[in-house]
C-alpha cells in the first residue's frame, strides 16, 4: 500500500466534509512546522508571511483536488468501474474553481507582496521580541496555521460537496459575495500600491511627510485592512448561499443551517478580529501614536479619518 492511499484510508470518513478537512487542516500544521523549524533555528522571520501563502496555496489545490483524488482510489479499488463515470461527469464545480482561485489570486498578490517589503526593510518589526523566544515564536508560527485553516474553512466546504448533489444554478449570494470579493480585493491592492509608492517617493526625498494621509488613506486609517475584511466575507457569503440553500448538501456534509452559517463565517469573523484586536489594527496604531502622538497633524488625521470604515465623502 502506498503512502497515499494510507493517507486515503486514514481519512476516509463517511462525511464527504471530514474526508477534505481533515487533510487539509492536517497539511496546514505541516507545513508551518516545516517552515518553523529552521526559521527558529535562525531567528529568521524573513519566510513567515512568504509560508502563509504558500499554505494557503497548497491547501486550497490540496482540498480542490483530493475528491477527485479519492473518487478515482474507489473507482481502482472496484475494479475500474466507477472510474470512466467519474471522469465523464467531472468531479470539480464552477464555484469550487472559482472560490479556489480567488484564493490563490489574494494569496499570490499579498504574500509577494509581504516578501518583497521583508526582503527590502530586512526584517519585519513585529518579530523583533517574539524570534528570541523559540516558543513564542513557534506559537506565532502555528497561529498562522490556524489562520489558515480556519479563513479555508467555507471553501474547503464547497470544495468537499459531492458533484452529483452540487447545484450549478447562479445564485443572487454568488453575485453578493463576488462583488464583495472583488471589490475588498482592489481595494487592498490599492491601498498597499497607494502606500508603496508613498514610500518610495519618500525615500528618493519626493516628499518629507512621515505619515501617510492622502488617497484611501485620508478615507480610513487601515483601508487595506478593511478591504481584507470585504474579500473574506464575499468567499463566506458565495459559499454560505449554497449550503443554506440546499438541504441535499447539507445532510451530506453534516450540517444544520445555523452549523453551515458558523463554519462559512467564522472566516471573515475570525480576520476581523486578528485585524482589529491581535496583529493589525493594535500594534499599527501603538507604533504610530509612539511616533507621532504628539503632533498636532496626526491628532487632526486621527480625529477627522475613520479607523476601520471607510468614509465616503
Amino acid at each position: 500500500m502506498t503512502l497515499l492511499h494510507k493517507l486515503l484510508h486514514l481519512t476516509n470518513f463517511k462525511n464527504p466534509l471530514l474526508q477534505t478537512l481533515v487533510p487539509s487542516v492536517a497539511a496546514s500544521f505541516a507545513i508551518q512546522a516545516a517552515f518553523a523549524i529552521p526559521s527558529i533555528a535562525f531567528q529568521s522571520e524573513r519566510f513567515y508571511d512568504l509560508s502563509g501563502s504558500l499554505t494557503y496555496l497548497t491547501v486550497t489545490a490540496l482540498s480542490l483536488s483530493l475528491p477527485g483524488i479519492r473518487a478515482r482510489h474507489v473507482a481502482q479499488q472496484a475494479g475500474g468501474s466507477l472510474l470512466s463515470s467519474a471522469a465523464n461527469g467531472g468531479l470539480l464545480s464552477w464555484r469550487s474553481i472559482l472560490l479556489s482561485g480567488a484564493v490563490a489570486i489574494w494569496a499570490t498578490r499579498l504574500g509577494s507582496y509581504l516578501f518583497q517589503r521583508v526582503l527590502q526593510e530586512g526584517h519585519d518589526s513585529r518579530f523583533d521580541e517574539i524570534k528570541k523566544s523559540p516558543p513564542r515564536f513557534l506559537v506565532a508560527w502555528m497561529a498562522q496555521a490556524v489562520w489558515v485553516s480556519v479563513c479555508l474553512m467555507p471553501v474547503i466546504a464547497i470544495n468537499s460537496i459531492p458533484v452529483s448533489i452540487f447545484s450549478s444554478s447562479l445564485k443572487p449570494t454568488d453575485i453578493i459575495g463576488l462583488s464583495l470579493y472583488a471589490g475588498g480585493i482592489l481595494l487592498e491592492v490599492a491601498a498597499d500600491r497607494q502606500k508603496a509608492q508613498w514610500s518610495r517617493e519618500k525615500h528618493a526625498k519626493k516628499h518629507s511627510e512621515e505619515f501617510l494621509t492622502k488617497g484611501l488613506w485620508s478615507k480610513s486609517r487601515h483601508p487595506n485592512y478593511f478591504g481584507e475584511v470585504a474579500l473574506w466575507t464575499g468567499i463566506a457569503t458565495t459559499a454560505a448561499g449554497v449550503l443554506i440553500s440546499s438541504s441535499p448538501i447539507r445532510t451530506a456534509l453534516g450540517l444544520s443551517r445555523l452549523g453551515a452559517l458558523g463554519l462559512c463565517y467564522a472566516s471573515p469573523a475570525f480576520v476581523t478580529f486578528l485585524l482589529l484586536k491581535v496583529s493589525g489594527v493594535p500594534l499599527s496604531e501603538e507604533k504610530y501614536d509612539k511616533r507621532f502622538g504628539d503632533r498636532k497633524e496626526y491628532q487632526e488625521w486621527k480625529r477627522n479619518t475613520p479607523m476601520f470604515f471607510p468614509k465616503l465623502f
